[in-house]
């Protein structure tokens, strides 16, 4: 079961997209997670840079997501993400999120499963979770509603 509601939305602003070509794992590509925002009624902050969302395009089409960032709370303290997830689509839908357009994030699939580590104290409740978020890619942006697991 998950929370009824997000605990918080994460915007985060993304870099260009780094293509890799064809390893022996897929098509690689990485995107540099450049800062954004967290804001919702269990945490609110903003992302540092230097994160990076690194992702293999299988041969079934499906994006296999594996992100890693840092969030910095407004009381200060700091927040490690790791984010794995997948996002598919039909192929005209992945085509047009590809060329940087906005797409209704009802038509395609984007979840993840987060975790995150912290020391600051009034933070500590994040180590003890897992996390949902239902994903949107926005043109230079992704927007994730991250949901408690209940």
């Amino acid at each position: 079961m998950l929370s009824s509601q997000p605990i918080f939305t994460i915007i985060a602003d993304l870099g260009a997209i780094l293509q890799f070509g064809k390893t022996p794992y897929g098509d690689r590509r990485v995107i540099d997670i450049l800062g954004g925002t967290v804001r919702g009624p269990r945490l609110n902050g903003r992302i540092l840079r230097g994160g990076a969302d690194w992702q293999i395009i299988r041969t079934d089409g499906t994006a296999d997501i594996q992100a890693r960032y840092t969030i910095e709370a407004d009381g200060g303290g700091h927040v490690l993400v790791a984010s794995d997830g997948l996002r598919h689509g039909p192929p005209v839908v992945m085509e047009t999120l590809a060329r940087g357009e906005a797409v209704d994030p009802t038509l395609y699939y984007f979840r993840t499963a987060m975790r995150f580590e912290t020391a600051a104290p009034e933070l500590t409740w994040l180590n003890r979770i897992i996390a949902v978020a239902y994903g949107a890619r926005e043109p230079m942006a992704a927007r994730l509603d991250v949901f408690e697991v209940l």
